[in-house]
């Protein structure tokens, strides 16, 4: 099956669908590209899956995937949408009680912006302890309170529960021995990669005005969790992630904006001008 030939689940607001395009696309596919090789050969459980793309990108590593949502369109979307991968199934259910899962039955598990949209923040994630594996991990994100909401005023009503920081690693540590923490913002960045492919390390820098200063110091906007219940489980993760599209969509949005206002400029200034040419014609 051709996943975009397949029907279109309405974009609502409540839950990312892969017909959103520019910032909303690259922060949402970041967090599955991210979670895609530590899903090579494990059991996979996808807790609030929604439309069910991010399940179908683990799927083309993991040994097998478990999408659950409490939406019953959204499971009848994602079975009619990805039904032809045979690694992946899809069941109607609630994140925060999933106690008909035998414990230990994953060694992955994702909950992508779901935390936020609950008020059994903590029975959720007691279940994802339950149902993890001991050598497993959990991959969970959430808004930062601070940067998402309180900074720019916005009110996304779907959300029931927004954290701060020292909120959201509070619900962690209570549960889990050891994890890490990643900021995820959208940037704009000059980037420089080695061709050759040799090298390692990461060099990043930040301007503030003249000064420079080493590291990515901006205020994320929201946070993603990686979470062990031993701490060697986390050995081997990225200091940086990237992601991005080939067709640079966010950028060549931006491009075109910049186009139109300047075409846009150049209209009014020569309206002025000819307005003024008039006026003067009249005295």
């Amino acid at each position: 099956m051709n996943h975009d030939d397949a029907p279109i689940l309405p974009f609502t607001g409540e839950r990312f669908t892969p017909e959103c395009v520019r910032e909303i696309a690259y922060e949402h596919w970041h967090r599955y590209a991210f979670a895609r090789p530590l899903a090579a050969g494990r059991r996979v459980l996808d807790a609030a899956c929604g439309e069910g793309y991010g399940s179908a990108l683990l799927a083309t590593t993991a040994r097998d995937v478990l999408g659950v949502d409490v939406a019953d369109e959204a499971v009848a979307h994602a079975r009619q949408r990805y039904g032809d991968i045979a690694n992946l199934r899809f069941e109607r259910g609630d994140a925060t009680a999933l106690d008909h899962l035998p414990d230990a039955t994953f060694d992955l598990i994702v909950s992508f912006e779901t935390l936020e949209h609950v008020q059994a923040q903590a029975r959720m994630l007691d279940g994802f302890v339950r149902l993890l594996a001991d050598d497993g991990l959990l991959l969970v994100s959430t808004p930062d309170k601070r940067t998402y909401s309180e900074l720019t005023g916005e009110v996304n009503p779907y959300h029931v529960r927004e954290l701060y920081r020292d909120e959201f690693e509070a619900l962690l540590s209570a549960r889990f021995p050891a994890y890490r923490l990643y900021g995820q913002k959208l940037l704009f960045q000059s980037a420089l990669w080695a061709l050759d492919g040799q090298g390692g390390g990461v060099d990043a820098a930040t301007a503030h005005g003249e000064r420079v200063e080493p590291g990515l110091d901006y205020a994320p906007l929201y946070y993603v969790a990686v979470c062990a219940k031993r701490p060697g489980a986390l050995q081997g993760l990225p200091a940086l992630s990237l992601f991005g599209d080939a067709g640079e969509s966010v950028y060549a949005d931006y491009r075109d904006e910049v186009r139109r206002n300047r075409a846009a400029a150049a209209h009014i200034a020569h309206l002025e001008a000819e307005l003024a040419r008039l006026k003067g014609e009249t005295k």
